[in-house]
């Protein structure tokens, strides 16, 4: 393999693509809370509450199991609240192109666009998607947010149709043709990249777990894949012709 190495900006608005934006609303003081489920065979588990105080949420999303490495760096995880659909985690039906695996887009018709970006800091905008120098890094990690609540969210919110998903998989847990196929996001990525792992439904008030099984694609089993196609901690996800993934560290103190 060419052991040059080099980044890939990845553009925050082809995720944008699918994202619903709007101004700070006010909101019920409520508490909202979600056990995430499996999608496209992760072995990864998760929770989230969310607590709206006025027009502030207070998120704190947990999650273990995930994707862990590649190239001994941490994978970065991206993570959003979607809403403006039905409001569901996909079944394997959606899976519309016979690849086995559920892309962002085909699962879009259940959970909607994005309208919080669940960063690690900064931004939590729609159009802060892809931002892989805030994403959660590694297998397992928290993401403990305060951020001013829009009104896509505050409406997805209390419509029960606010679904929170957590992408990134492992390449070499996928189908072969899984692993050839490029991001529905940015072709420039492997699908792996940015497809969902995990996903739950927001419920007020209760945990709502996520119907399991294969009748929907989502269960509730734990585990950890190791292996994963990622950079974490001022890094950036890279993907070559022909399936060769490279990355290249930045130096000390710069961005990603």
């Amino acid at each position: 393999m060419n052991k040059t190495l080099r980044f890939l900006a990845v553009p925050t608005l082809a995720l944008g693509a699918l994202a619903l934006s709007g101004s700070p609303a006010m909101a019920a003081d409520q508490s909202y809370q979600s056990t995430l489920g499996q999608i496209n065979g992760s072995s990864a588990s998760g929770t989230i509450t969310v607590d709206v105080t006025g027009n502030q949420a207070h998120a704190v999303l947990k999650v273990s199991g995930l994707a862990a490495t590649f190239m001994d760096a941490p994978y970065p995880h991206v993570q959003h609240i979607h809403g403006g659909a039905q409001g569901v985690c996909p079944a394997p039906s959606a899976d519309k192109d016979g690849d086995q695996v559920i892309s962002t887009t085909e699962g879009a018709p259940g959970y909607g666009g994005i309208v919080t970006t669940l960063s690690t800091s900064g931004d939590t905008s729609p159009a802060a998607g892809l931002d892989l120098k805030v994403a959660g890094q590694g297998a397992s990690y928290t993401v403990d947010r305060t951020f001013e609540l829009n009104a896509e969210t505050k409406a997805a919110l209390e419509a029960g149709t606010a679904v929170v998903v957590v992408h990134g998989l492992d390449p070499a847990t996928l189908s072969a043709a899984g692993q050839a196929a490029k991001s529905d996001l940015v072709p420039e990525l492997p699908l792996a990249a940015t497809s969902p792992a995990l996903c739950g439904t927001l419920a007020a008030g209760q945990m709502k777990m996520p119907a399991g099984g294969a009748d929907t694609g989502v269960s509730q089993e734990t585990g950890t894949d190791t292996g994963a196609l990622a950079l974490g901690g001022g890094m950036a996800l890279a993907a070559l012709a022909g399936g060769a993934y490279v990355v290249r560290r930045r130096s000390a103190g710069s961005a990603a």
